[in-house]
């Protein structure tokens, strides 16, 4: 099983939403559909990058490091 990582950029302002799972595709669904909270005033949204772990917890921390200065100049270099 593995835990993804991701990256999402919405389509409407181009802002960037990073977050963790364990079914990106069902995620993302969810996302486009509105049904996250923090996501819903800005759909649709695209999958611009994500990364697999092995683990719970190493996706969850990978996601927390996206989300820090380093981490966001990090994926301004790969988006």
């Amino acid at each position: 099983m593995f835990y993804y990582t991701y990256v999402l950029k919405s389509q409407k302002n181009g802002e960037m939403y990073i977050g963790w799972t364990v079914n990106l595709k069902v995620r993302l669904s969810k996302h486009n559909e509105g049904l996250v909270k923090a996501t819903k005033s800005y759909i649709p949204y695209n999958l611009v990058y994500f990364e697999a772990c092995k683990s719970k917890s190493k996706a969850i921390l990978r996601e927390k490091t996206l989300k820090t200065g380093f981490g966001r100049k990090f994926l301004a270099k790969r988006i």
